[in-house]
C-alpha cells in the first residue's frame, strides 16, 4: 500500500520558517519524481515545487528564492524548507509522487498558516 505522509505544518508568524517533510512508503522512492502542491481556501490547487529522480528542481515564481525542495532517497523522504513566509503562503500543502509510467500518488496534506 502506497502512503505519502506529510508533516511539519503549523502556525508561523510572517517572516518565519517551516520545514515540511513527506515520508513515502510502498513505492521505490528513487524512481519517482516528487512535488509539493498547495491549496488555499477558495483557490485552485497550485504547484509549489518539484524535484526529479535526478534531483533537478523547479519552483513556482511566487516561492523562488524563499523555498527549497530536496529529497533523501535513503530515507524515502522529501522536504520543503520554507523561509520568509508570507500570509499568501497559507494553504494546505500536499506531497505528490509521479513515476515515468504514469503512477501518481498524493498525500493527505498538512496545514500551513502564516499569521501574526
Amino acid at each position: 500500500q502506497v502512503q505519502l505522509v506529510e508533516s511539519g505544518g503549523g502556525l508561523v508568524q510572517p517572516g518565519g520558517s517551516l520545514r515540511l517533510s513527506c515520508a513515502a512508503s510502498g513505492i521505490t522512492f528513487w524512481l519517482f519524481a516528487m512535488g509539493w502542491y498547495r491549496q488555499a481556501p477558495g483557490k485552485q490547487r497550485e504547484l509549489v515545487a518539484t524535484i526529479t529522480q535526478r534531483s533537478a528542481t523547479n519552483y513556482a515564481d511566487s516561492v523562488k528564492g524563499r523555498f527549497t525542495i530536496s529529497r533523501d532517497n535513503a530515507k524515502s523522504t522529501m522536504y520543503l524548507q520554507m523561509n520568509s513566509l508570507e500570509s499568501e503562503d497559507t494553504a494546505v500543502y500536499f506531497c505528490t509522487a509521479k513515476s515515468r509510467n504514469g503512477d501518481d500518488y498524493w498525500g493527505q496534506g498538512t496545514q500551513v498558516t502564516v499569521s501574526s
